[in-house]
């Protein structure tokens, strides 16, 4: 590695860490695990009350109605214990739907070439749509956390590096 890149790389990663204050990255984590398992339960919930309506498809109408309430649940907790705004509900819950839902699309875009990217070059294949979803698990922690504090949120009601 040349010393130019090694001193780009670390300009970057200052530049990284300054736009990440580590107690709002502690808080959003911690909102993550709690959001992953309420998600995960409101969706088997939801697929379980369903599934006598629904026995076919039942899971997708699960799966749109978890989301929302699952993204909701999420931006609440931001709001609250994350970003800690005091500002316009609706305009920032319909900015995190946005956040969440240009997530997902990059992600259900991005999860084939990802798969097909790591069958050539690695010997990964039955498990390469595993490590391409953790893969974009942590992207997607990522992009979400800073477009939700610079879209969302946009540090309204925050002191900086709190």
């Amino acid at each position: 590695m040349t010393d130019h890149i090694r001193k780009s790389m670390r300009t970057h990663s200052k530049l990284l860490l300054t736009e990440i204050p580590p107690g709002q990255l502690i808080r959003f984590l911690a909102v993550g695990i709690w959001n992953t398992l309420f998600g995960y339960a409101s969706f088997a919930l939801c697929a379980f009350v369903l599934r006598g309506a629904y026995p076919r498809y039942g899971y997708v109408i699960a799966g749109a109605i978890s989301s929302v309430l699952n993204i909701s649940v999420a931006f609440l907790a931001y709001k609250w214990f994350v970003f800690k705004t005091k500002t316009n509900y609706l305009r920032e819950w319909a900015r995190c739907m946005v956040v969440y839902s240009s997530s997902i699309a990059v992600g259900l875009i991005l999860l084939p070439v990802l798969v097909s990217v790591i069958h050539r070059v690695t010997p990964l294949h039955a498990a390469a749509p595993y490590v391409a979803a953790a893969i974009l698990a942590c992207c997607n922690a990522l992009y979400n956390f800073l477009g939700n504090r610079k879209f969302t949120f946009k540090d309204r009601g925050m002191s900086p590096g709190t």
